[in-house]
């Protein structure tokens, strides 16, 4: 898989599928994420904003590379998106801050007692997750929030590998919305655990235990409308309702 050229990156990382398996702790992966360049159209796009900037940004400096996942390396839970936000993620460096949706999900973490503060406005705010870790399986912010299917089979295996690296004492899995957990299926029969068929369909509140592969404890996953503003100024997506399934998924993960 050819390298892609790149403004930010001075020692790139070209193929997923090679780099991942080397990780043996979540620090390490996180870092090698942010030096993937598997991408064209991605490489292109993310730096493309971190040059041009949101006005409301122009004097802040973007951080324009691949976002890596948030959380303790020991979590109970992981909560899947989708991937980066341009003028979030992208400006930010850290999943989920600094945009709209992140304030959703913040403050929702935070009612529920996993997360230590509502707000997640950059990434040296001090903001710490308990229990949890949020993560995607596209860590690039992609064109019209859309990665191709291509993209996201690329961006695969960093994902395959932070649930392996999980594996110890991850319990529940929380998917926003439904590319989310059209992506996430693969990425867990290619983890350890067994995915039935047909797969299971996703809706709010949707609950499925999966069994494991490996004889270790099954994993349960759950459904929840994605945090965009398209739901939650709608009201498809209440805070009750957020916080609903996370409370759901604190049960489930024996978190009291």
């Amino acid at each position: 898989m050819p390298d892609t050229p790149s403004r930010l990156i001075a020692d790139p990382v070209g193929d997923p599928a090679a780099a991942a398996p080397n990780a043996n702790r979540i620090a390490e992966l996180d870092e090698l994420i942010t030096h993937c360049t598997a991408c064209p159209r991605l490489v292109e796009w993310r730096e493309e904003v971190a040059r041009v900037k949101r006005a409301a940004f122009r004097d802040e400096e973007y951080w324009g590379r691949p976002v890596p996942g948030f959380g303790p390396a020991d979590a109970e839970i992981a909560i899947v998106g989708l991937a980066p936000a341009a003028h979030g993620g992208n400006r930010t460096g850290r999943i989920f801050t600094g945009d709209r949706s992140g304030d959703v999900l913040f403050q929702a973490l935070y009612d529920v007692g996993l997360a230590s503060q509502p707000e997640a406005r950059h990434i040296d705010d001090g903001l710490t997750l308990r229990h949890t870790r949020i993560t995607a399986p596209v860590h690039c912010a992609p064109p019209a929030n859309k990665p191709t299917p291509t993209e996201r089979d690329t961006c695969r295996p960093w994902l395959v590998r932070e649930l392996d690296l999980l594996r110890p004492t991850l319990h529940v899995v929380v998917v926003l919305g439904a590319f989310g957990w059209q992506a996430l299926l693969p990425v867990l029969a290619d983890a350890a655990w067994e995915v039935p068929k047909p797969r299971p369909k996703f809706g709010h509140n949707a609950h499925v235990e999966l069994s494991s592969a490996d004889g270790g404890s099954p994993l349960h996953l759950l459904g929840c409308y994605h945090v965009s503003q398209q739901n939650t100024f709608t009201g498809k997506l209440s805070p009750e309702m957020l916080c609903g399934v996370l409370e759901h998924a604190k049960e489930l993960a024996g978190i009291h």
